[in-house]
């Protein structure tokens, strides 16, 4: 597998892989996280693209099996800003992963992809919806810890806050 910057070629196929995810979340006890809201919509992702921000994971074929949104920074996402329930492990500049998902077809994209994020910072900060106990897993396995709760924009629903340093 590989990472690159996603380009509007990418598109149409990114699309597909977050209806795709849509689907899986729903199936696998967690609709409310992207389900009611239609998440991520194409124009937001069309931004993600032309800040650089976007990225696509392919297979060995160079065909696109994931996608994810990354940034690092000092105190970069807002939302993070206020943590309840407990506390970041740290202040210094960190990296973000959002809107990750993959099509499916090959397992440890996921991680391909979360790993490729902290390698480029060696501190990542990261959040997921309370019912998405695919994402939890897999966050704790990579060496993730849970902080606390955050409250994002988009929706009522709190998120599971995780961080590693």
């Amino acid at each position: 597998m590989n990472i690159r910057k996603s380009t509007e070629q990418d598109l149409e196929r990114m699309m597909e892989i977050y209806a795709y995810a849509r689907r899986f979340m729903a199936e696998n006890g967690n609709p409310n996280q992207w389900g009611p809201t239609n998440w991520p919509p194409e124009q937001l992702i069309r931004s993600d693209i032309k800040t650089g921000n976007s990225y696509v994971c392919t297979n060995d074929n160079g065909e696109v099996i994931g996608t994810f949104y990354y940034v690092q920074g000092k105190d970069i996402e807002p939302t993070y800003r206020e943590i309840t329930d407990g506390s970041w492990l740290s202040d210094a500049p960190y990296g973000v992963v959002h809107r990750i998902a993959a099509d499916g077809s090959e397992k440890g994209i996921g991680a391909f992809c979360v790993n490729w994020a902290f390698d480029q910072c060696g501190h990542m900060r990261i959040d997921t919806h309370g019912d998405n106990r695919v994402m939890q897993r897999m966050l704790k396995k990579l060496g993730f810890v849970h902080c606390g709760t955050i409250y994002v924009q988009e929706d009522n629903y709190p998120r599971l806050a995780f961080e590693k340093v």
